[in-house]
């Protein structure tokens, strides 16, 4: 399973590596300082928005059946045949719900309109992964990780065409940022349900009231737990945007260091995508599963360590790097949210552990008080700090979710606590902190900035934190 999982790990990684960060801040960056904070910020409190009740457009259907196909592979064809269906129908429901809270909470005009194409693109999103969903379980990873880029890959080259060439007189709207965003993803749906029928054969499909309902009755638990983790993830640029007179300004500002967040949060994404299949089914053949989850863990949360410090060591340097705006207030925000990347990356290994393990009442009761912290607080801090307000929302509430995550699953799995390694990471963060604080007495800050991060991994890899010796021999399956 180990090197299973380093394998595609490493495609994931390097296909993610070559197509995000270009998107992230060759086009994603580039469409927001040509139209303005103003006009950006309002389409990402749109978006976000949208992402909030997408849930209703899923109700925890891809997660369970990730964790069904791979334990349950025989029900592939029938499960398709009848959810392909059913997911129609949630699009509907989404639509009307998401248009209708939309009108309620003042939404007029241009939001409508851009949230109408937002709508369409959260429907396509949610298809795309249910189908990928049956790939993953199948353990088919390596045509997963191409289909994961896909859709990014199509925005790049259409985004490119507008941004960099003449064919728009070098001029650029929000609303065609949101139509190129359609287009892709409805080629990229089209190509992974293509990807699927050549796995499944001819289907046929199903309009079942009764199979929708005992399907959704298995996965609703999975739908709250989503709605609820959404909340708190994405409510901040709604409320920057809704309670404050200059909100789509805040949000904006807000964006500047979420964007960056965003771009080292898909690693832990590829991470969890890869381990709920595999933690699934190591639970279910009842394998020990500690030295997985401790291997899985420090992959990602060392170098999650090592991001989150060198980030608030060079805040400002970073954030003047990339000509925003306001950098001075992103920096800020941009140093809280890169801190709470540790509990993120936890929050990726712990929660996906705990979703295979179906431990899924559990976390909605952490996930709902998560979400009661962050409201509470946003609702506190905005007016009084603005978008740094929703940053410390957001830190508290990861922090507290991620350690709540990480103590359920040592008494609910009786996981042995490792004390010694536990010594080592808090050595190692110490260490870091001082690669840092000796990194900035050097003049040339990059310089400063690769140093702290060299000789911080270098510090891992002599540790053993990261064992570079064990990752070969699980790759030549030794």
């Amino acid at each position: 399973m180990k090197r299973k999982f380093i394998t595609n790990l490493l495609l994931l990684l390097f296909l993610n590596v070559l197509i995000k960060p270009f998107w992230i801040f060759g086009i994603d960056l580039t469409v927001q300082n040509m139209v303005g904070d103003e006009s950006y910020g309002l389409y990402f409190s749109l978006l976000n928005f949208s992402m909030i009740l997408n849930i209703l457009l899923d109700l925890g259907i891809t997660s369970y059946n990730n964790k069904n196909i791979a334990q349950n592979r025989h029900l592939l064809r029938k499960h398709i045949s009848n959810i392909v269906g059913l997911k129609f129908l949630l699009a509907g429901v989404y639509t009307v719900i998401a248009i209708a809270v939309a009108l309620i909470i003042g939404y007029r005009e241009l939001q409508l309109h851009l949230l109408f194409f937002l709508i369409l693109n959260q429907f396509l999103i949610s298809f795309t992964l249910y189908l990928r969903s049956n790939i993953s379980g199948l353990h088919l990873f390596r045509t997963d990780s191409l289909l994961s880029v896909l859709d990014r890959s199509i925005m790049i080259v259409i985004c490119s065409v507008l941004l960099f060439t003449n064919l728009t007189g070098h001029a650029f709207r929000i609303e065609w940022f949101v139509y190129a965003q359609t287009a892709a993803y409805l080629i990229t749906s089209l190509i992974t349900f293509g990807v699927l029928l050549v796995r499944t054969g001819k289907l046929k499909f199903y309009f079942d009231c009764r199979f929708f309902m005992v399907f959704l009755k298995k996965s609703y638990p999975y739908a709250l737990l989503i709605l609820l983790m959404s909340f708190y993830n994405r409510i901040d640029s709604v409320m920057l945007e809704r309670l404050l007179p200059d909100g789509k300004e805040q949000a904006g500002i807000y964006a500047h260091a979420f964007r960056l967040l965003d771009a080292v949060s898909m690693f832990g994404v590829l991470f969890a995508g890869l381990l709920l299949p595999i933690f699934a089914r190591m639970i279910k053949k009842k394998e020990e599963i500690g030295s997985m989850l401790q291997f899985s863990f420090l992959l990602l949360f060392v170098p999650a360590i090592i991001l989150s410090l060198s980030s608030g060591f060079y805040d400002h340097e970073i954030m003047v790097l990339l000509n925003y705006s306001n950098s001075e207030l992103s920096a800020s925000i941009f140093q809280l949210l890169m801190i709470s990347f540790l509990g993120i990356a936890t929050t990726y290994i712990f929660g996906t552990l705990l979703t295979a393990n179906g431990s899924i009442r559990q976390l909605n009761w952490m996930a709902l008080t998560g979400m009661g912290i962050n409201v509470g607080l946003n609702l506190l801090l905005i007016p009084e700090i603005q978008a740094l307000g929703s940053a410390w929302a957001s830190l508290i509430t990861q922090l507290f979710t991620a350690l709540s995550q990480t103590i359920l699953a040592v008494y609910l799995l009786k996981l042995k606590i490792n004390y010694f390694l536990i010594a080592k990471l808090i050595l190692f963060v110490g260490f870091v902190f001082l690669a840092g604080y000796l990194s900035k007495q050097i003049n040339n800050w990059v310089i400063g900035y690769f140093i702290m991060i060299s000789v911080s991994a270098l510090f891992a890899f002599v540790t053993r934190l990261i064992n570079l010796k064990a990752l070969a021999e699980i790759i030549q399956n030794k």
